[in-house]
């Protein structure tokens, strides 16, 4: 299966934030959107960066509550690994476990056109798994 079927599924839309906003500001939207990541994209677009809760974390236990006023630029992850629509889920599962990350933004031509979770990936492989098991159950019963 192919991630473009995850993202026919849940949709396309990316929460985004731009470079020069506030962690306070990540804080707020994640909160408020009830979500762990934000991709960073100064034109909405492009990825310029992530930034997730683990990156908030990790910047409070080294710069403390002064972290709230810094910049996302300053905090995010720069090197961002990215996947296709065409890219298989499978090869998505592997890259998140490989690099222990949970979320995959879907660039197009440099555009940004969903993100994938390592939920939306672990859903959709116990889909194909019902899916099979009752093909088998279906032909061991005919």
């Amino acid at each position: 299966m192919h991630v473009k079927v995850i993202l026919k599924g849940k949709g396309s839309a990316v929460e985004t934030i731009q470079p020069d906003a506030t962690i306070a500001d990540v804080i707020d939207r994640l909160k408020s959107r009830r979500i762990g990541v934000l991709v960073v994209s100064g034109n909405g677009q492009s990825v310029d960066g992530i930034i997730s809760e683990r990156d908030i974390v990790n910047g409070l236990a080294e710069h403390g509550a002064s972290l709230l006023d810094q910049r996302v630029d300053a905090l995010m992850t720069a090197s961002v690994r990215t996947c296709t629509g065409e890219d298989t889920v499978m090869s998505v599962m592997e890259l998140m476990t490989d690099r222990r990350i949970r979320h995959v933004p879907v660039v197009e031509e440099g555009r940004l056109t969903g993100i994938v979770s390592i939920g939306d990936a672990v859903k959709n492989r116990l889909h194909e798994l019902e899916n099979e098991a009752s093909q088998l159950r279906e032909y061991i019963n005919t």
